[in-house]
């Protein structure tokens, strides 16, 4: 029983919510928790960069990509560049900003292939209160793996801090490559911007708060939810959320609670499982 817990622990360490492409080897069929934690962290992390490459195009009219972290938060160049192109289309209503990797695999900086459009349309501004961003996908891929649905975000205006709040919503679909099937991802979450937002054409300084819900189904139907019981701080020039906790939910399964601590940009993180702490170490 300890062995199998310690081995379910191990396996989910390295594939709960990270910030990179991984993969994770299955020790137990039966260990659907390790399915669901590594499938709501690649999806985590392709919408999250999603957003990363749109607000870029948005402020820049270019896309740039930042790697923080072990990396030293160095600042890459254009992304993936001459493979990628960004076009903005003031002349339609709303206005639509369209990031095409073209057709074939684009070697990006980060070290993923990628091909295919990303396509936001904004109803106004993307700092006026009541704005709505709708973000489609025309054939994206990522390494092989087909990024699919919707991300929409509506600008709630400044919040009693005189903090900008996003309301951010999720329907997502991800196929496997080589037939490995597809899976739902969605997501209800609350971004604050904390800090940043009188900088726009620096990201580094950026600082937001994120508070909310994500579910998901597997592609053998078996489904989870993940809450955030204690908001997630995430500053733009870090690889990993540096606060916060988050809870995994499955039936007939025992809760998971992943804790980032208060230490700082760093991988350090604690699993709970079944009353026990585990210490476990972020990709």
């Amino acid at each position: 029983m300890i062995r199998n817990t310690m081995k379910l622990i191990n396996t989910i360490s390295v594939c709960f919510i990270a910030f990179s492409l991984f993969s994770c080897k299955k020790e137990d069929k039966k260990a659907n928790t390790t399915e669901a934690a590594q499938n709501n962290a690649f999806a985590e992390a392709q919408y999250n960069d999603v957003t990363t490459l749109v607000d870029q195009a948005t402020v820049t009219g270019s896309v740039t990509y930042m790697a923080g972290g072990s990396r030293g938060g160095e600042v890459l160049g254009p992304q993936g560049s001459p493979c990628v192109s960004v076009s903005v289309d003031t002349a339609s209503n709303p206005r639509v900003i369209t990031i095409d990797f073209g057709t074939s695999n684009c070697l990006c900086l980060d070290g993923r292939n990628r091909r295919g459009k990303i396509i936001a349309t904004f109803s106004g501004r993307y700092r006026d209160a009541g704005t709505v961003i709708t973000i489609s996908f025309d054939n994206y891929y990522v390494n092989e793996y087909k990024i699919a649905g919707s991300k929409k975000f509506t600008n709630q205006g400044n919040n009693q801090s005189g903090n900008l709040v996003y309301k951010v919503e999720v329907n997502g679909q991800v196929t496997k490559p080589n037939n490995g099937g597809t899976y739902t991802w969605i997501s209800t979450r609350f971004r604050e911007w904390k800090e940043g937002a009188s900088t726009p054409l620096n990201i580094l300084d950026d600082v937001y708060a994120i508070t909310g819900t994500a579910s998901g189904t597997n592609p053998d139907g078996s489904s989870y939810t993940i809450n955030a019981t204690k908001e997630l701080i995430r500053k733009m020039n870090c690889r990993w959320f540096e606060s916060g906790t988050l809870e995994l939910i499955q039936p007939n399964l025992p809760n998971i609670t992943l804790d980032y601590g208060n230490t700082g940009c760093d991988a350090n993180a604690t699993i709970t499982v079944l009353g026990q702490v585990y210490p476990v170490l972020l990709q």
